[in-house]
C-alpha cells in the first residue's frame, strides 16, 4: 500500500508539472502531504519529514539566491558580451556549431562532479547567446544536462560513490572501465548536438526568415545588427577585466570545492555590486531587478525539499524499490539489471538518486548475483542506464537550480528532453553491453 501511495503521489506531481495546470510550488507541497496522510502519518510526523527535507536543500537555496544576484550583476555589467560576440563571430551565427560547443563546455564544467556548479557556470554564460541566436533555451538545458550526466561518471561524482559504497569496492576501480564509455558518450552527444542543431536551425529559419535565400547568413545579419546596438547604460566596459577576475575567481573556488558555494556567491555578489554600481539607489535597483527570479525559484526548491523529505521520511521511495523486485515474474529476474538499466531514465521520474542506489541497487544485486552475474556488472547496468536521466528528474535540486537560472519550467523541460535523453541512454547502454562492460 505504501508503494501504491508513493507511486500515485509521484505520478500526480509529474502529470501536474507536465500539464502546466498549477505552479510547481503547489504541486510539490500539497500532493505529498495528502499522500502522507493516506499512508497513516499525522501532522507532527509530516512536520518532521518536512524539516528533514528542508535541511537537505537549504544550502542549495542560499547558493541559488546569491548566484542569481551575482550572475545578474555580471550580465548587467556586460561580462559575458565578449564571449558571446566571439562565439558569434567564430560561428557566424551557426546554430549547429553553438550546439556542439555547448556539449564540450558543459563537459569541462562538470569535471568537478557538481551538477549545480556546471549549471551555474554554463547557463548564465551561454543563455544570452542562445537568446540572441533565437535558439531554444530548452535545447541548452538538454545539452548541458546530458553532457554533465556523462561526465558525472567520475569517482568524485555522486552515483559512483553511492554504488561503490553499496558494493564495498574501490570507487576508482569501479570507474576505470567507464572511462571509455564516457569518451564514447561525449563523442556520440556531439553528433546528437549536430543533429539537434540542424533541427533548431530549420525551426529558427522558418520563424525568422520566411523568404530568405541564404538562411544562415540572414540569421547572422540579424544577430550582428542586434549586437552592434548602443551599449546598455548598465554595462561597465572599463571594469571588464576586474569583473572577469571576480567571475573566474568565483568559478575557481566552486571547482576547488573547499568553500561552501553559497558563501562564495555571497562574497562575490557583495564585491561586484558596489564595484559596478556606486550609489545605493543603483545597487538597490539591481537587487530589485533580479530578486523576483531568485526568490521564486528559491521557493520552488524549498517546495521540492518538502516533497523529497516527505517521500523519504514516509519510506515511500524505499518501499517502491523493494516491492518492484517482488512483483516481477520469475523468468525475467536473471535479467533484472538489464531491464532496470534499459528503463533507467524513466526511473528517474520515480526515485531519488539515494533511493535508486541505496534501496534499489542492493536488492537487484542480491537477486541477480545469485544467477552468477558479477556484482560489478550489475552496478554498471544501473549506473549507465540511469545516469543520463539525472537532469530530467524533479528529484534533482540541481535541475531546479538550472531551471531558475534559465527561467524555464520543469514540465516543458520534461516534454522537450525526456524522450531524447532516454533514447540517448538506451544507445549508450547498448554500446556498454557490446563492449562487455555489462554482462548477463
Amino acid at each position: 500500500m505504501l508503494s501504491i501511495i508513493g507511486l500515485l503521489t509521484i505520478f500526480i506531481i509529474v502529470a501536474l508539472l507536465i500539464s502546466g495546470r498549477i505552479t510547481p510550488i503547489v504541486g510539490l507541497v500539497i500532493v505529498p502531504i495528502f499522500g502522507a496522510f493516506f499512508a497513516g502519518y499525522n501532522f507532527k510526523e509530516i512536520g518532521e519529514f518536512f524539516g528533514s527535507g528542508i535541511d537537505s536543500v537549504i544550502s542549495v537555496v542560499i547558493m541559488f539566491i546569491f548566484a542569481i544576484l551575482f550572475f545578474g550583476v555580471m550580465q548587467d555589467a556586460g561580462v559575458f558580451d565578449p564571449l558571446i560576440n566571439t562565439m558569434i563571430k567564430v560561428s557566424r551565427g551557426n546554430v549547429i556549431a553553438v550546439s556542439m560547443a555547448t556539449v564540450v563546455i558543459a563537459a569541462i564544467a562538470q569535471l568537478d562532479g557538481s551538477g549545480a556548479s556546471t549549471f551555474l557556470i554554463t547557463i548564465p554564460a551561454l543563455l544570452p547567446l542562445y537568446k540572441r541566436l533565437r535558439m531554444s533555451p530548452y535545447l541548452l538545458l538538454l545539452l548541458v544536462g546530458t553532457s554533465a550526466s556523462i561526465v558525472n561518471m567520475v569517482p568524485w561524482g555522486g552515483p559512483l560513490g553511492r554504488a561503490a559504497a553499496v558494493l564495498g569496492v574501490d570507487v576508482t576501480e569501479l570507474w576505470r572501465p567507464l572511462i571509455k564509455i564516457q569518451v564514447i558518450g561525449l563523442v556520440l552527444l556531439v553528433a546528437v548536438a549536430f543533429v539537434l542543431g540542424m533541427r533548431e536551425k530549420r525551426r529558427i529559419v522558418r520563424k525568422v526568415t520566411d523568404d530568405s535565400s541564404d538562411e544562415g547568413e540572414s540569421i547572422f545579419d540579424e544577430v550582428e545588427d542586434e549586437s552592434t546596438k548602443t551599449a546598455n547604460s548598465l554595462h561597465r566596459p572599463k571594469l571588464l577585466w576586474i569583473n572577469v577576475v571576480i567571475a573566474l575567481t568565483v568559478i575557481g573556488l566552486l571547482v576547488w570545492g573547499k568553500v561552501p558555494a553559497g558563501f562564495i556567491f555571497m562574497i562575490g555578489f557583495s564585491l561586484a555590486l558596489p564595484l559596478n554600481y556606486r550609489t545605493v539607489n543603483e545597487q538597490m535597483d539591481r537587487i530589485k531587478a533580479h530578486a523576483p527570479n531568485a526568490l521564486l525559484m528559491a521557493a520552488i526548491i524549498l517546495a521540492a525539499g518538502s516533497f523529497l523529505g516527505i517521500l523519504n521520511g514516509a519510506n515511500m521511495l524505499d518501499s517502491i524499490a523493494t516491492d518492484l523486485v517482488k512483483i516481477l515474474p520469475a523468468f525475467i529476474v536473471p535479467y533484472l539489471h538489464i531491464i532496470i538499466g534499459f528503463f533507467g531514465v524513466p526511473f528517474d521520474l520515480l526515485l531519488s538518486t539515494d533511493a535508486y542506489y541505496f534501496a534499489l541497487l542492493p536488492i537487484v544485486e542480491q537477486v541477480v548475483s545469485g544467477f552468477g552475474v558479477p556484482s560489478i556488472s550489475i552496478a554498471y547496468a544501473l549506473i549507465v542506464g540511469n545516469i543520463i536521466g539525472t537532469f530530467v528528474s524533479p528529484f534533482s535540486p540541481a535541475l531546479w537550480l538550472a531551471l531558475g537560472l534559465a527561467g524555464l519550467e520543469m514540465g516543458k523541460h520534461i516534454r522537450y528532453s525526456f524522450l531524447i535523453m532516454w533514447g540517448f541512454s538506451i544507445v549508450l547502454f547498448l554500446i556498454t553491453m557490446a563492449l562487455g562492460v555489462i554482462t548477463f
